[in-house]
């Protein structure tokens, strides 16, 4: 989050001219091209940027942040959201910049989610089926399935890194970080390095239960078992430090809150809430089906809970209160909801019916559903294989579901979301990332 909020403001301090050309100086000597601009040009450039983009563009370098905060090109645009119908002045009046600026982004997002035209880039990640992804810091890791985890660069879909599991251990789960990327597999947790090396923790056989989920915040990883206990693992002393019992049954799913809340959900279909600083029941939570939760995660911008169910059921609960705000059926049987950080108005859902929901976080009510048409609109080569490109589209509340072709909506086993982004996993080696213009 610091990382986000230091690039909506000025760098420290200003470069003269020379001081400037010389950063932009590549090894050998030579200017880079985009970087050989004077300085009023770029300001004569950056003017003709709308706002969202303008932020982005203050997020590329020091250089590009400094030159678009002296200029007062931002102010400008915040005076102008001040008086605008839509950031009116009793709305941002009394707001930093660097908030509108976000509320703004949130916005941008949420409306090209509802309306923006779609188009998918399709690889093959993988030689065999892939079942889980993350997506963090411009990165999608990929994995489950197969024996191995790759990660990708958002820029080209380049494979940057490719961690292998150990022999005849299957790949459970898996989270990461700017440093090393933690699985579970087996009974054991491993954790690979950024720099390649790997580390498996020591042995827990026979008292280390078969785990079925996992998440991870720095230092801790926690696993969910088979047993109903979650089994809470530290990173540094590579011991099990806590154990908790969640539930009576299997437990399905998983997620952390910032203030060390572990949420889990059952295959009986409740929620229990556990604090591990007491080692107690904070509360439970109950969905009206009673299947299976296959998907859970919590959002501290809003404390709200949101789940999705083997029945098909996204759910909402509010943290603070500990009551249901809405249960919406939405498919057939849900794997993943997800939202992107610091947002509070979408979430996106996807399941076994290959259909992309997009959600109103408030109130349930379902926003768009998006597959992808028939037919490719191109194929070019990138950095680790053919990539595919398709046309998305969003289908009518009243589509039937059944009679859309099964290779246009692929059964969703996991989602990621990023700004104006969802990467989505199929059960087979393909990777998709929607991307909303």
């Amino acid at each position: 989050m610091e990382r986000q909020r230091r690039s909506f403001t000025a760098a420290d301090g200003k470069m003269a001219t020379g001081d400037r050309l010389d950063k932009r100086r590549t090894p050998s000597g030579a200017l880079t091209p985009i970087l050989c601009l004077d300085h009023d040009i770029l300001c004569m450039i950056f003017a003709y940027l709308d706002i969202f983009d303008l932020v982005r563009c203050s997020a590329v370098c020091k250089i590009w942040n400094s030159i678009i905060n002296d200029s007062s090109l931002l102010k400008k645009y915040y005076y102008k959201l001040r008086i605008s119908s839509n950031f009116g002045p009793s709305a941002s009046r009394e707001k930093p910049l660097r908030i509108v600026l976000q509320e703004l982004a949130m916005e941008q997002h949420r409306l090209a989610f509802q309306e923006g035209n779609i188009h998918i880039d399709q690889w093959r990640g993988h030689s065999g089926r892939v079942d889980q992804c993350r997506m963090k810091m411009g990165l999608i890791l990929t994995g489950v399935g197969d024996k191995v985890m790759r990660l990708w660069s958002l820029e080209g879909y380049r494979c940057m890194e490719e961690y292998s599991t150990p022999d005849k251990v299957s790949l459970v789960d898996f989270d990461f970080d700017e440093s090393k990327i933690v699985g579970l597999v087996g009974t054991r947790v491993c954790i690979w390095r950024r720099n390649g090396k790997r580390s498996i923790f020591p042995s827990q056989e026979g008292t280390f239960p078969k785990g079925l989920c996992m998440r991870y915040f720095d230092p801790d990883a926690v696993i969910g078992c088979e047993d109903g206990t979650a089994r809470v693992f530290d990173m540094y002393s590579r011991r099990c430090s806590q154990i908790i019992r969640m539930h009576s049954s299997p437990i399905s799913s998983l997620c952390l809150g910032d203030d060390q809340l572990i949420l889990s959900g059952s295959s009986f279909g409740s929620i229990t809430i556990s604090d591990p600083s007491s080692l107690k029941q904070v509360a439970k939570l109950k969905s009206i089906d009673g299947t299976a939760i296959r998907t859970l995660c919590l959002n501290p911008a809003s404390e709200l809970v949101f789940a999705g169910s083997a029945a098909g059921y996204t759910y909402c609960w509010d943290l603070r209160t500990r009551r249901p705000l809405w249960e919406k059926r939405v498919g057939s049987n849900i794997f993943s909801v997800q939202y992107l950080q610091n947002d509070t108005s979408t979430l996106a859902v996807g399941g076994i019916d290959g259909v992309l929901r997009i959600l109103d976080q408030n109130n349930g009510n379902i926003i768009s559903r998006c597959i992808a048409k028939d037919g490719l609109i191109s194929t070019h080569q990138g950095p680790s294989g053919a990539i595919q490109r398709l046309k998305g589209k969003r289908i009518h509340e009243d589509a039937i579901i059944d009679t859309i072709p099964r290779i246009a909506r692929p059964p969703i086993t996991c989602l990621a979301v990023g700004m104006k982004k969802v990467v989505t996993t199929h059960g087979t080696g393909n990777i998709r990332m929607w991307k909303f213009n």
